[in-house]
């Protein structure tokens, strides 16, 4: 079900921000005005994922989507020798909390395939209700098992 979002230019081009230019490590949308998926806020290159779940307590009763560059450690084929080497790792987090509006929540979880479609080249997509299921600990895990 397609609930008519459309997704901004603007937050196409921060995604290209972060995918192509490391210019930023994430990027929190909203819905603005219940039409468009517009860029709330951009985070530092520098930003931690730790950080990241801090700044994202402020949402404990608003959904949103969040972008995050996730680096992580790879193996490398081929060569018991080499040490792993760390690789980015696009994942899209919609997060709708469990306090947040039924309407809200409703209109985030319609709109999803808007924003899938529209930022090419992510790796990972995940759902979170709680900071339990956006912990690093369940994405490492998740890109473990590997895309999509």
């Amino acid at each position: 079900m397609s609930s008519g979002v459309k997704v901004s230019t603007e937050s196409k081009n921060a995604y290209d921000e972060v995918k192509k230019d490391k210019s930023y490590r994430y990027i929190i949308y909203h819905i603005k005005d219940e039409k468009i998926i517009d860029v709330e806020m951009k985070g530092e290159r520098g930003t931690t994922y730790d950080e990241f779940l801090k700044t994202l307590e402020k949402y404990k009763t608003e959904c949103r989507y969040c972008v995050f560059d996730f680096p992580v450690n790879v193996e490398v084929q081929g060569s018991e020798d080499k040490p792993p080497m760390t690789v980015d790792r696009l994942v899209l987090l919609t997060w709708c909390p469990e306090s947040s509006p039924i309407k809200q929540k409703m209109l985030y979880s319609s709109s999803c395939d808007a924003i899938k479609k529209a930022l090419v080249g992510i790796y990972k997509c995940i759902q979170a209700c709680d900071f339990e299921e956006a912990s690093k600990e369940v994405i490492l895990e998740s890109l473990k098992k590997g895309g999509k």
